[in-house]
């Protein structure tokens, strides 16, 4: 079970949305897929569904070719667009037994299959209920459960919690970590904080090129500059601020401290070191070698919000 992509173009008049862009999906990982407005993420997607038609490279979904056999490879693949593809008048039960039927799955087999997406999925309250007078949130719910219908090898998500509740997300964060154990998955979205709950991998995608490809693990490594840590020492009469900087300068591999806030109880410092070191414990033992009280002390990490824009801005 996986997505390969080769080479991957594709023109809008003269117009070029998706730039020879080329990576690798296995199964058992989910992988968001990021990128602002107009980036090429949902070209993508809709050419490895075989929606559209790439100008140039090649696409294969479990080692078919998705321009040689389109329809091969739509029967391995479940898809979410963004726009969800509801028929608002249409019970649950009787959508989903369409989309069955759509799919391929075997008469026999349809109400096995609608019955496990209503468990899976959580619609068995709404199930006899017209799409119409649901909330967003169950909506979303109906539109996965139509993905996966044909339980499909391959699951493409394009803003899967777009309009949700805080707890709603929470939900679909879950059932997609649940479904990646056992499934190839992408996901697009521009929630980062999405793609750092529920995604093993990142692929950043910028102006129909990709820009970066890795764990959030790996990419905060290669984008960290000097580190830095945040400092909150209790005041202490016998010390004034340039003691305390000039004691921690002391100490090697900083670069630089600075007082960024004074109250009547507190310190707050900002300490730079040299990246690839750890200075946490050094700065410890200094503090408690002057015998000063230490309220906080934490290393700030680079964001997923910061290397994305730092790629595409």
């Amino acid at each position: 079970m996986s997505i390969k992509v080769e080479n991957l173009s594709k023109f809008y008049g003269a117009q070029q949305a998706v730039k020879n862009i080329s990576f690798e999906i296995k199964s058992g990982e989910v992988v968001g897929f990021l990128g602002p407005n107009g980036a090429g993420k949902s070209t993508t997607m809709k050419m490895i569904t075989t929606y559209l038609t790439p100008n140039d490279g090649v696409i294969k979904v479990n080692e078919i070719d998705a321009t040689e056999e389109p329809i091969q490879v739509r029967k391995k693949i479940g898809y979410l667009p963004e726009q969800n593809p509801l028929y608002n008048d249409m019970n649950v039960i009787d959508y989903l037994n369409y989309a069955a039927e759509l799919q391929s799955v075997p008469k026999a087999e349809r109400p096995e299959a609608v019955k496990k997406m209503v468990k899976v999925c959580g619609l068995d309250d709404v199930k006899h209920k017209d799409i119409g007078e649901l909330s967003k949130g169950y909506k979303q719910r109906v539109g996965l459960a139509q993905a996966m219908i044909h339980n499909p090898d391959v699951l493409l998500l394009d803003e899967p919690t777009s309009g949700l509740d805080p707890n709603q997300i929470i939900e679909i964060r879950k059932l997609i970590k649940d479904l990646g154990k056992h499934k190839t998955l992408m996901l697009s979205t521009h929630i980062l904080q999405e793609v750092q709950a529920t995604c093993d991998r990142v692929i950043i995608i910028n102006n129909g090129e990709i820009v970066a490809d890795g764990t959030t693990d790996s990419l905060q490594r290669s984008f960290q500059g000097q580190l830095s840590i945040k400092l909150y020492l209790k005041k202490d009469a016998r010390f004034g601020r340039e003691k305390i900087i000039d004691a921690l300068q002391s100490i090697k591999s900083i670069d630089k401290v600075r007082v960024t806030g004074d109250t009547d109880k507190s310190w707050m410092l900002d300490i730079s070191a040299t990246k690839g070191t750890d200075v946490r414990e050094e700065i410890f033992r200094k503090i408690v070698s002057m015998d000063m009280v230490l309220l906080e002390l934490h290393q700030e990490e680079t964001s997923l919000e910061d290397i994305f824009r730092k790629l595409t801005t």
